[in-house]
């Protein structure tokens, strides 16, 4: 590294600062009833995404046990981490979660003032090598687990502030893009996800027409593609000449393979096994390794609908690159219908089949095949589906393309920070 940086570690970087490292509260001082509907957030390990606070399924507490526990609330600048288990992820504390608790099973990084660039260190925790370091020094050999003492003896290395900065930026403008993609593909599934629902299960086009109104906010175009009028099949109210078919008949269910039947045999030639948590995660990275070969229906390409039936029931479009389809995980597929029409479909049905899953007397809930033969769909006529299509399409595809450029550009960044953390890009030479 230049001879102007300084080799020290992030406990003597926190205490120059006036900053400090610690654990979140443990259990006793926090219990299950604690939790309430409506609150202050309190981001557990499970919250803890790619340098990012994932909101979805929050706990939340009383602002009373806020602030009965206000030693352990976060504010912008600070850094959590995930104290057992996934003790690599961490995420940089942003202004709006300013107040938010540092939840039962996570650690606290309160990175003081003048030292360093709080975005800098956040970058800097996730350089491979100190990644490797924290991993190693984890206590546990089942799950792994961080204490204050490990966090304090992480090696860091502290370029001048005017350095940091620099390098901010440049891994910064990054994650904004990625963050922008992510907040573009939340809006774009949350119109796709309430046209569907408007269109599908409420028919609110046919309702309007059938009681002679213009239907709500949709010009003379697309409401033409509703008829105005219902009639019953098969014991169903459906508009008039749509069908109703169970969800294994839309669509083609295959379930993944045993893989580990299948290893890789060559070091370097392999596909990355797609189990439950590279799903949920949305990235192959640690997974296991798959012979190329294995029959090519089991391989996972971009913007394919994958669906979890057991343990955690989930559905998504994978962009996670290629892989390979692993046991509990289905790849749909229809040759007869649309992506979108199949995908949301699934998805609709997704609540009921994790009460059935919750259901089950077993350590990992699931679903069986009749399960998916008892959900129903509604399908129009071939001529009203193409029209839908037009609207319906561009919705999930833009999705998948911002997905696809996330994951680009996280590459790009994650291939940027070694060197720039190293000294070995020079500021200059990049900017």
């Amino acid at each position: 590294m230049p001879e102007i940086w300084e080799y020290t570690t992030l406990g003597d970087v926190c205490k120059r600062g006036g900053g400090y490292i610690q654990t979140g509260p443990f259990g006793s001082q926090l219990h299950a009833s604690d939790y309430v509907p409506f609150g202050v957030p309190s981001i557990m390990p499970v919250n803890i995404g790619d340098n990012q606070i994932l909101t979805q399924g929050i706990a939340r507490i009383s602002e009373v046990d806020a602030e009965r526990l206000s030693r352990y609330r976060v504010r912008p600048g600070d850094i959590v981490y995930s104290r057992r288990g996934d003790v690599e992820r961490c995420s940089l504390v942003r202004e709006k979660q300013n107040g938010w608790l540092c939840g039962t099973g996570c650690l606290m990084i309160r990175l003081g003032d003048g030292v360093i660039d709080p975005r800098f260190a956040s970058f800097y925790l996730k350089h491979p090598a100190v990644k490797e370091w924290i991993l190693r020094h984890a206590l546990g050999a089942t799950m792994p687990n961080l204490n204050t003492n490990i966090m304090q003896s992480v090696p860091f290395i502290l370029p001048p502030l005017t350095t940091q900065h620099a390098i901010s930026r440049i891994l910064g403008s990054l994650d904004d893009k990625i963050e922008l993609n992510r907040q573009m593909n939340a809006t774009l599934e949350a119109m796709a996800r309430t046209i569907f629902q408007s269109w599908f299960v409420d028919f609110d086009p046919v309702r309007a027409k059938a009681e002679g109104r213009q239907p709500a906010g949709m010009d003379a175009a697309t409401a033409a593609l509703f008829p105005d009028a219902f009639e019953e099949v098969d014991g169903r109210k459906v508009p008039r000449r749509w069908r109703v078919e169970p969800l294994d008949q839309i669509a083609t269910f295959l379930n993944g393979l045993a893989l580990q039947n299948y290893p890789a045999e060559i070091e370097n030639e392999y596909l990355p096994v797609i189990k439950i948590a590279q799903m949920h995660k949305g990235i192959t990275e640690g997974s296991d390794r798959a012979s190329i070969h294995i029959p090519p229906e089991y391989i996972v390409e971009d913007g394919d609908v994958l669906f979890s039936w057991s343990g955690s029931l989930e559905v998504i479009l994978w962009c996670g690159g290629k892989g390979a389809l692993n046991q509990h995980l289905f790849k749909v597929s229809s040759d007869k219908y649309p992506k979108w029409f199949y995908y949301y479909w699934v998805l609709h049905h997704l609540p009921d089949f994790q009460l059935i899953a919750e259901g089950k007397a077993t350590t990992m809930g699931h679903i069986q095949r009749h399960h998916l033969s008892e959900a129903m769909c509604f399908v129009p006529p071939s001529d009203q589906m193409e029209q839908m299509e037009k609207v319906m399409a561009p919705l999930l595809n833009k999705i998948i393309a911002n997905s696809i450029e996330s994951r680009t550009l996280a590459q790009i960044r994650d291939a940027l920070l070694p060197k720039l953390m190293s000294g070995e890009l020079q500021i200059q030479n990049v900017t």
